[in-house]
């Protein structure tokens, strides 16, 4: 089908008339974490088979009863991979199994991080656990991401007001708004989370040990967005 030449195509980077004027707007902002993650691992050593795995299921119940024990404060509660394994013996002829070592990890959301190291010590204090993190981070629907996001808008208007003032012209209209990439089919992520903490702890720390004090780490997140405006004409 032949275009309608009455009809003049697009121009894509405007007229004098009506310039176009193409920004970024960016934004960083931080805020306090929603949540906590931490992983647990529990493991178990036996000369036999069944040995070890009577012993890791015990110790996976104890870990899984204490964590519940904190009601609401613990938002998930999931166990991840299972595994049993035997250990091979060195020296010698043939496949010698010398021991079997059975792992679980179980990962752990908090959103009350007053009990948080509490749960963390009291964990590591179990026979063969491993606690590892917390990992802090925001919620997917946390309004914070559309927080982020407005003022990335708002610093594109503002950015592209200042280049229009400075050739005495004004703002006319929006004519685009899109997140990079959007326009390829190839977008990049415009919020994330950034910043975690991560420890290790293990059952060799002293019985009765005292609850870890630990700090929120404040989280960054990040929005970019593309946007094009027409102009006034300048005043050149």
């Amino acid at each position: 089908m032949n275009p309608d030449p009455r009809v003049s195509p697009p121009a894509p980077y405007g007229t004098p008339e009506a310039p176009r004027l193409a920004v970024q707007g960016e934004a960083r902002l931080e805020f306090d974490p929603e949540t906590a993650h931490i992983g647990i691992t529990v493991s178990a050593r036996g000369t036999d088979r069944r040995t070890a795995l009577e012993d890791l299921t015990r110790r996976n119940a104890l870990a899984l009863d204490l964590v519940k024990t904190y009601g609401d404060a613990v938002e998930k509660l999931e166990t991840g991979a299972f595994s049993i394994s035997p250990q091979l013996a060195r020296h010698g002829r043939g496949d010698r199994v010398r021991s079997y070592h059975g792992r679980v990890h179980i990962t752990a959301v908090l959103t009350d991080f007053t009990a948080l190291g509490e749960l963390t010590t009291r964990l590591a204090d179990l026979e063969l656990t491993q606690v590892d993190g917390p990992w802090w981070a925001m919620r997917p629907d946390s309004p914070a991401h559309g927080e982020v996001r407005r003022q990335a808008v708002r610093e594109a208007v503002k950015r592209a007001r200042e280049y229009a003032q400075a050739l005495g012209a004004d703002l006319a209209a929006l004519v685009e708004l899109a997140d990079p990439g959007a326009e390829d089919g190839h977008p990049v992520p415009v919020a994330y989370a950034g910043g975690f903490a991560r420890r290790g702890m293990t059952s060799e720390m002293a019985e009765d040990a005292p609850a870890l004090d630990l700090e929120p780490q404040r989280q960054t997140l990040h929005a970019l967005v593309n946007a094009r405006f027409i102009m006034t004409p300048p005043q050149l």
